[in-house]
């Protein structure tokens, strides 16, 4: 939920707080007041186009900055982990700083981040519906995107997306087949040599650490043969070996320590050297002994070096790399065995097209159980909306070709009026049909839409009247689930509102400025009636804002929610 939304010297707001709370709010106020250049602040802080003319004059840059509460939005608290952006628990603040020389800069929670981001986190948030964003409804994406998130199959739309990648790959793979048979034949002879000769050389993994420690034992035996023989003359075998000295002189301290215990510390020291001693002669006899000059063995062993570092350095790999460069070569050529068998690779076309086909037709099913359900419901609402007879509907259009969104395009379809026929929207839609229209498919699909902040822009021009009272209502209801914002001229909208705010223009040292209040009970009674009357506001006029205030008025426990 949106908390709070901070401006500074944004086009003719110089600094601004506005604190939210659930439910549903109206933003009203005289035309060129600023009301829409508060969403346009919220749709840059979403991560919407920067441009330098947002800078109010004579200022070095602009300032927007949204709080947001995300304590019921785990998906988002996930996405900010995931995008390392998250901050305090529960919290999100989202910031935007656009100069004077049109730069952009964007932060979440204090870290910097891109605009991509920015708008990626923005969407999950906030979902804003304007005059200028009724276009959307005459995309057949969107419409798609639509019909999907109201049947909740984002998970089938991202699996047939993925079958369909498998499916044009087992194309591209048959098609490089017939095109390249004869590079690849000749690809595949030549891996075909190296894994041959790789496989000749039969280096194993371990090997060439062996071959490198047994080449140092051999090429170095004299010197070994003689340092060992040294070794045993000095500590056993000579005249004055040291196991014989020390040997000796424990025997004496033994004999010793009979007549003055207190020489034990001194045995305790001398015995075990005397058995490490023992235990080192008896290992380098063992050793001695496996030592041996064979000069037919080293030149083996130089000659297994040689064809290894050989081949490494053909493949520019380090020897111990010879069995894996092996294993790839291995793969490479399955690959090309399986790649010149046609036959093989039209089996793998068709059957990744079944696969396609199997999770598309779930796809279609869940859409057009979707699609009537959705028709059926947007319709229900247009009755109320000035369009009674009216009829909405999703069609879903087959397409000859797979595509990455499945077997049908969806197209929605509408009548403004009774016996009216049924024509896509882009056809027959007026500005003020396309706009009751939105709020129809919105408060239908509000109930399963994740974004927990709706903003209306407007979206309610072009009607008056009982339909005027409707829509509010309608937005009220919005409010019952969701935190709704609306800008609005109607003063029926505005007194279905739980909170309200007047948007005004005043002049400070020659220079105009917005601003934004709450309206406390007596001043929504002027504002209403300013609504209602234009210039002169008569008794008459208040009385009607307040009969018109009471008749929405709500308990006290559900108002300021």
């Amino acid at each position: 939920m949106l908390l709070a939304l901070n401006i500074q010297d944004f086009v003719i707001v110089d600094r601004l707080r506005l604190e939210f709370a659930p439910g549903f709010a109206v933003l009203t106020g005289e035309t060129g007041a600023g009301k829409s250049i508060l969403v346009d602040a919220l749709l840059l802080v979403l991560g919407g186009r920067a441009d330098a003319g947002v800078v109010r004059a004579g200022r070095e840059r602009a300032e927007v900055a949204a709080e947001f509460d995300l304590s019921d939005l785990p998906a988002v608290s996930a996405l900010l982990a995931e995008l390392d952006l998250a901050g305090d628990d529960g919290e999100c603040l989202l910031r935007r700083v656009i100069d004077a020389g049109g730069r952009s800069r964007a932060y979440v929670n204090g870290r910097p981040c891109t605009a991509t981001q920015l708008r990626e986190i923005g969407e999950r948030l906030v979902d804003i519906h304007g005059q200028h964003e009724h276009q959307s409804l005459m995309r057949p994406a969107e419409q798609r995107a639509l019909l999907d998130g109201f049947a909740g199959a984002g998970a089938l739309v991202a699996e047939v997306a993925a079958a369909h990648r498998r499916w044009r790959t087992a194309i591209d793979a048959f098609d490089a087949a017939q095109s390249q048979s004869a590079a690849m034949a000749e690809e595949r002879e030549r891996v075909e040599w190296q894994v041959r000769e790789l496989v000749q050389l039969g280096l194993t993994v371990d090997e060439w650490q062996v071959l490198q420690s047994d080449h140092g034992r051999l090429a170095h035996a004299a010197a070994l043969i003689e340092g060992a023989e040294a070794s045993l003359e000095a500590l056993s075998e000579g005249d004055n070996a040291c196991l014989g000295i020390v040997s000796a002189t424990v025997s004496r301290v033994r004999q010793l320590a009979q007549h003055d215990p207190s020489l034990g510390e001194v045995l305790e020291v001398l015995e075990p050297a005397e058995i490490q001693l023992k235990e080192t002669v008896h290992a380098l006899r063992h050793y001695r002994q496996r030592l041996d000059l064979d000069p037919a063995r080293l030149r083996q062993v130089e000659a297994r070096l040689d064809a290894v570092v050989t081949l490494a350095r053909k493949y520019r790999v380090p020897p111990e790399a010879l069995p894996e460069r092996l294993a790839e070569f291995e793969g490479r050529l399955a690959k090309l065995e399986a790649s010149s068998d046609p036959a093989a690779l039209a089996r793998q076309v068709d059957d990744a097209l079944r696969d396609f086909d199997k999770i598309a037709a779930v796809l279609t099913r869940e859409r057009r159980r979707a699609a009537q359900e959705l028709g059926e419901a947007v319709t229900a609402s247009m009755q109320s909306l000035a369009m009674a007879g009216g009829r909405f509907e999703v069609v879903l259009v087959p397409v000859a070709e797979p595509a990455a969104v499945g077997r049908e395009q969806v197209e929605f379809r509408m009548a403004g009026h009774a016996g009216g026929v049924l024509a896509p929207v882009s056809r027959v839609a007026s500005g003020g049909e396309l706009a009751r229209l939105s709020l129809a498919i919105q408060t239908v699909t509000s109930r399963v839409a994740p974004v927990p902040t709706l903003v209306f822009d407007e979206v309610d021009s072009g009607i008056g009247g009982g339909v005027a009272e409707i829509v509010g209502r309608m937005l009220e209801a919005l409010g019952e689930g969701r935190q709704t914002l609306c800008i609005t001229h109607l003063p029926q909208v505005a007194a279905a509102a739980d909170h309200h705010w007047r948007v005004a223009k005043r002049v400070v040292d020659g220079v105009t400025l917005s601003t934004v209040e709450a309206l406390a009970p007596e001043a929504r009674v002027e504002e209403i009636a300013r609504m209602l009357g234009g210039v002169e506001i008569t008794t008459k006029t208040r009385e009607h804002a307040a009969e018109m205030l009471d008749s929405n008025a709500k308990p006290v426990g559900r108002r300021g929610r």
